[in-house]
């Protein structure tokens, strides 16, 4: 669906169902440089066992218009003002990456109708290599494909694939190639108040982790897990790709937590 946000529209994907802001909304926040298309299976599922989804591209990002926004906390305020217009009342919001940032900006902002927090593959902070930064300034595709290399497990990187017929690094790399990568980076690279932000928390938290994440490894998830004092879920032989390298268990993981804090 369309929505139009500080009078610029903006795509969100509702996993193939009408988006009805009387079911308990499932927020998904892709993260940097990518966009809806990561949350395939798991937006499909939700959107049909009595959930409406809310996966937005960020503005500047594939179908979305406007431009970047530059900071994890102008990403956060405007997330809480797109669930405004669409006007959710009861929240679960799930960030991979960049988006569980987003996600734990907007948490701080929605008060009551927050009703679960989910980081996958993510941390407090995300420090990123100025490298890549750099890299990413002259080159989207460049950097993706360092990012790719890097972000899939072992078993991916061989061709391996949850989906018969589709490989994920390829569709990994074709979309990032085309959204404001740099930017995205950069206003990783630039958050600090994510352990502020954290203790500020109440909702029920789960944090979804992979044993081969070798961009934000397991231990910095598992000192977000403990701060939060969250569920933690570990996802063998996977990078931190999660939701399109492993987007079954994944799901999995995330709606068997949704579902037990779901009135």
């Amino acid at each position: 669906m369309i929505v139009t946000i500080n009078k610029e529209k903006i795509f969100v994907a509702t996993g193939g169902q009408v988006f009805d802001n009387s079911k308990p909304t499932v927020v998904l926040v892709h993260g940097s440089g990518l966009d809806h298309r990561c949350w395939a299976l798991q937006a499909r599922w939700f959107a049909f066992h009595g959930y409406s989804v809310f996966a937005p591209d960020l503005p500047g990002h594939s179908l979305s218009e406007g431009k970047p926004l530059g900071s994890i906390e102008a990403m956060g305020k405007w997330l809480v003002d797109a669930l405004d217009s669409a006007g959710a009342t009861s929240i679960h919001l799930v960030g991979h990456s960049m988006g569980f940032l987003i996600a734990l900006e907007a948490a701080n902002l929605l008060e009551g109708r927050l009703k679960t927090l989910t980081a996958i593959a993510s941390a407090e902070s995300i420090p990123v290599n100025e490298d890549l930064v750099t890299t990413a300034k002259s080159s989207a595709a460049a950097a993706a494909d360092l990012m790719l290399k890097w972000g899939f497990g072992s078993t991916a990187q061989l061709g391996v694939s949850a989906v018969p017929g589709m490989q994920p690094i390829a569709i990994g790399r074709q979309v990032m190639s085309d959204n404001p990568l740099a930017i995205d980076l950069k206003a990783c690279q630039a958050y600090t108040r994510g352990g502020d932000m954290v203790q500020n928390i109440r909702c029920p938290s789960h944090v979804i982790l992979a044993t081969e994440d070798r961009m934000t490894p397991c231990k910095f998830g598992l000192e977000l897990a403990d701060h939060l004092k969250a569920k933690v879920s570990q996802i063998d032989n996977s990078g931190h790709m999660l939701p399109l390298e492993s987007p079954k268990k994944t799901l999995d993981a995330a709606k068997s937590f949704i579902g037990k804090h779901t009135n």
